[in-house]
């Protein structure tokens, strides 16, 4: 911190980027684990997970299929993939917020200069800067979590053991056009549904942060000693609830394209293939599969991720 308090940090400074991202990395990760099991119960049921489909649709299954993972694989189960979240929460989250901090910046130096386009697009540009650094942990992440049986080498999957499958999955016989680029460029394995994954995050990134920027603007004064951790959570669940609903089905059709390797090994799946397959298995309400439970996930995750992000920025003094 700096020796006077009263004095903010200079936001073009290198030191304030670095703790912008620093405090965004931190937040992330302690919004992530408190939201850990419902995100593992979620993934399942994005994925059409065969095991677990017969609890996808409500509240109610999703408890159960909770109890399951719970009786059968302990706490663990519940946490399944999570080693891998932080890995890549911590990075996506710092660059995220750094990004947004610098971004917001340039483009809105004052609160007089800020509209709801610029606050649209400054978080937009932040949430792709992340995905494309943190992209691939992501895709391991996700294997991670949606496996639901033991094997006879360990009782649940490991991190390395989730990139070691994804780079050797595609088959050594090349299938099909897809198939051969797998072979001659095996690291783009890592990149399955990464187009969904970038348009989704416009208008995930983007909403998320236009709410934040209005809200705050609208219900807490520029004295940033009214920004109570009270407000900032509020304001941050109801950014989070309405980012979710714009971007949803994005996220679905991410999720199914990158288990994708696990149920089509020898292809890429692409865009069109995705939303039909889903189309055909449960219409539109299939874009939609555990978005109830999204937003029991999702509320108190982006609440405790900006509140937490606010909070460390004062004490950094930024």
């Amino acid at each position: 911190m700096s020796k006077d308090a009263s004095t903010k940090r200079n936001p073009k400074s290198l030191d304030t980027a670095l703790l912008s991202g620093v405090a965004g990395g931190i937040a992330g990760c302690i919004a992530k684990t408190v939201v850990a099991p419902l995100d593992r119960v979620k993934i399942l049921f994005q994925a059409s997970n065969p095991d677990f489909q017969k609890y996808s649709g409500s509240w109610k299954g999703a408890y159960r299929a909770g109890q399951t993972i719970y009786s059968e694989f302990g706490i663990r189960g519940l946490f399944q993939g999570h080693s891998a979240t932080l890995l890549r929460v911590f990075p996506y989250a710092g660059v995220k917020f750094m990004a947004y901090d610098h971004i917001h910046h340039i483009l809105m130096p004052t609160r007089r200069d800020e509209t709801n386009f610029l606050r649209f697009s400054s978080g937009a540009l932040s949430g792709l800067a992340s995905v494309c650094v943190t992209y691939p942990l992501e895709v391991a992440r996700v294997r991670m979590a949606f496996q639901t049986t033991r094997t006879s080498d360990a009782s649940r999957p490991s991190f390395i053991g989730a990139l070691r499958q994804i780079y050797h999955e595609s088959a050594s016989v090349p299938t099909s056009k897809s198939a051969a680029i797998f072979v001659r460029f095996p690291y783009l394995k890592f990149y399955r549904g990464f187009t969904a994954t970038i348009v989704g995050m416009v208008p995930y990134a983007g909403t998320s942060f236009l709410c934040w920027g209005y809200l705050r603007a609208t219900f807490i004064p520029q004295d940033r000693k009214t920004a109570t951790p009270l407000a900032d959570l509020v304001i941050g669940g109801v950014s989070g609830l309405v980012a979710q609903t714009s971007s949803y089905p994005f996220e679905v059709i991410r999720r199914r394209m990158q288990v994708g390797g696990i149920t089509r090994p020898d292809r890429w799946l692409g865009w069109h293939e995705t939303m039909v397959a889903i189309y055909r298995s449960k219409g539109i309400p299939g874009f939609f599969v555990g978005l109830s439970l999204g937003y029991l996930k999702i509320v108190p995750m982006t609440a405790v991720s900006l509140a937490t992000w606010q909070g460390l920025k004062r004490t950094f003094n930024i």
